[in-house]
């Protein structure tokens, strides 16, 4: 079995943004493999302001076209108001999500990675509910969120996933495990360029596309083009469409994402886009995690500085470490990993 992981995403259908559903991809591409123990995906429950619901309909086709039978949850509608709250006040509704995280916790073989790139609400909360089981059974907290700038003064908003629940972001650095954090962008509104502390990356979908299986061809298209058709099964079974696919081969896709996922099963990706081992990259990864020490505002602001060695519990930010070649070489390494699924 490979490394057990949680995968907790702002999955929704209509998409509220597509890189979700590439990302869902990646993590069973490489549960498919034997990298990854996929134990559950937990879904955020809606923010007021989209007009969507949890997309399980995608999930139950990536499980589909896998093989796999990953479980699904639905997290909280309720925000984390400050640091240090728990699920005592929460309905028994929103209390599913947290119970979800708690039991896959205490049932895992071994210590779970937690992949978050969505709201860090039901993460924080279950953390807080049982900091003993998180010390003793979360590997590591992949954090995707935040701006990385060391000048916070700068910021002109939170990020986006920061802002939907920032006390709950603040809470993932109080944590009792390992915390790889990969801010979104360095500064906040976004340049939209790639940059040094910052995961952010863009490319066209049709350098990824055209190489992919059917029925993963079909899932794609049924997420892009906002399908309001149920019928989730039969985007996979039906040939998918080649116009539609065109169409959607030419938009651009900004990711962010996709560096965790491999760095949690022991892997990094080179400047030329093939996936290698941590011990093998040398100075020719395309990134890195480096080790820093950290603080959290209850509003969501990080300061933080580098630091010689990782401390207890250890705290390491994400760090592109060739800026020019970095989009190409993730989206070869995407590219790489997702023509596997069959």
């Amino acid at each position: 079995m490979g490394v057990p992981i949680l995968h907790q995403t702002d999955l929704f259908h209509p998409h509220a943004d597509p890189d979700d559903h590439w990302d869902l991809a990646c993590v069973y591409a490489l549960a498919l493999a034997g990298d990854y123990d996929l134990r559950g995906v937990l879904i955020d429950h809606p923010p007021t302001f989209l007009d969507v619901a949890p997309d399980v309909m995608a999930v139950a086709q990536m499980n589909v076209i896998t093989g796999l039978a990953a479980p699904v949850a639905v997290g909280s509608s309720v925000m984390v108001r400050t640091r240090g709250e728990g699920i005592a006040t929460l309905p028994s509704a929103d209390r599913a999500g947290v119970e979800f995280v708690l039991r896959l916790l205490a049932e895992a073989p071994e210590p779970v990675v937690i992949s978050i790139v969505g709201s860090c609400r039901d993460i924080t909360l279950a953390g807080v509910t049982d900091p003993a089981l998180f010390k003793a059974k979360c590997r590591a907290v992949y954090l995707n969120a935040g701006s990385g700038t060391r000048q916070p003064e700068q910021l002109g908003e939170a990020e986006y996933n920061v802002a939907l629940n920032p006390a709950a972001y603040a809470g993932i650095f109080d944590l009792p495990c390992p915390v790889y954090w990969m801010p979104c962008f360095e500064l906040t509104p976004p340049r939209w360029q790639v940059e040094e502390f910052g995961t952010f990356y863009r490319f066209a979908q049709s350098e990824i596309l055209p190489h992919l299986s059917p029925r993963v061809q079909g899932f794609f298209a049924y997420m892009l083009g906002r399908s309001p058709s149920t019928d989730w099964l039969g985007a996979l079974r039906n040939p998918p469409d080649a116009a539609a696919l065109a169409a959607f081969g030419a938009l651009e896709r900004n990711m962010w994402c996709t560096g965790g996922f491999l760095h949690a099963t022991g892997r990094t990706v080179t400047v030329d886009g093939d996936i290698v081992p941590l011990a093998e990259a040398g100075d020719r990864a395309v990134f890195t995690f480096d080790p820093i020490t950290a603080a959290c505002a209850d509003d969501g602001i990080v300061r933080w500085s580098p630091a010689a060695a990782p401390g207890d519990p250890a705290r390491h930010i994400f760090h592109v470490r060739d800026r020019e070649r970095y989009a190409a070489a993730m989206t070869k390494a995407m590219r790489t990993l997702l023509a596997t699924l069959p």
